[in-house]
């Protein structure tokens, strides 16, 4: 059987202007996960990233590990179905009609970064919106639409892959909640609530057979466990 492991890229820059960059902590984490994949001696036939730059980023970074430890290593496909859902776009169309049972809702989402907590609660409420598709506008990407986008990303990679390919996608916690909802078929209300426990630069790892695909693990992040500093996990 084959492999393709979905890594979620490094912590983003949360609450700053630019939220695709990776944070300091972010291209530590690139850093490391490219360090413990080199210990493992895992090789890759094929390496794919969304077109994000905190997915390129994360995968270059990572891989230069790999390479300075002698591995050799393919060259880094672009792929943007594997890119994150537009949560900025999301909440811009959701929010408004939350204000009345949530007057402090635009506050709180202004200052996001000195807000988390509430953020996060408020976040979820809107992502609950999503969800259903009561709520979709003509120029909002649906629940659905971005299912098929990561369903066509992953279609892409079991067409051209080789029996025993291992293949690594660099991605988002977005994308890795889609491929989880489409390979166990759990809702996607069950598969947002894992959503939230996605750590930055964590492994998940699929083994495919043809077209059939399993989820064999999920959220493994030993490699930031093992440095033993709790600031180096983390969710966005």
């Amino acid at each position: 059987m084959g492999s393709i492991y979905l890594i979620r890229h490094g912590q983003a820059s949360f609450g700053a202007d630019d939220y695709d960059v990776l944070s300091p902590t972010g291209y530590r984490q690139a850093e490391i996960l490219g360090a413990h994949l080199a210990q493992l001696g895992l090789k890759f036939d094929r390496c794919v990233s969304g077109s994000l730059f905190r997915q390129r980023h994360t995968a270059e970074t990572a891989l230069a590990q790999l390479n300075a430890a002698g591995l050799e290593i393919p060259a880094l496909e672009i792929d943007p179905a594997f890119n994150e859902f537009d949560a900025e776009g999301v909440i811009r169309a959701l929010l408004p009609a939350m204000l009345p049972d949530e007057p402090e809702a635009l506050e709180v989402m202004r200052n996001a970064a000195h807000n988390r907590a509430e953020f996060q609660r408020l976040f979820a409420l809107i992502i609950g919106r999503w969800l259903g598709g009561e709520h979709d506008t003509p120029a909002l990407q649906s629940w659905l639409a971005f299912v098929a986008q990561v369903r066509s990303g992953l279609d892409s990679i079991l067409d051209s892959a080789a029996a025993n390919d291992r293949i690594a996608v660099f991605t988002s916690g977005g994308t890795i909640t889609a491929l989880l909802h489409l390979i166990t078929r759990m809702p996607a209300t069950q598969a947002f609530e894992l959503n939230w426990q996605i750590v930055n630069t964590s492994l998940n790892q699929l083994r495919f057979r043809g077209r059939e695909v399993t989820l064999a693990s999920f959220n493994s992040h030993a490699h930031l466990q093992l440095m033993k500093a709790p600031e180096l996990i983390t969710y966005r």
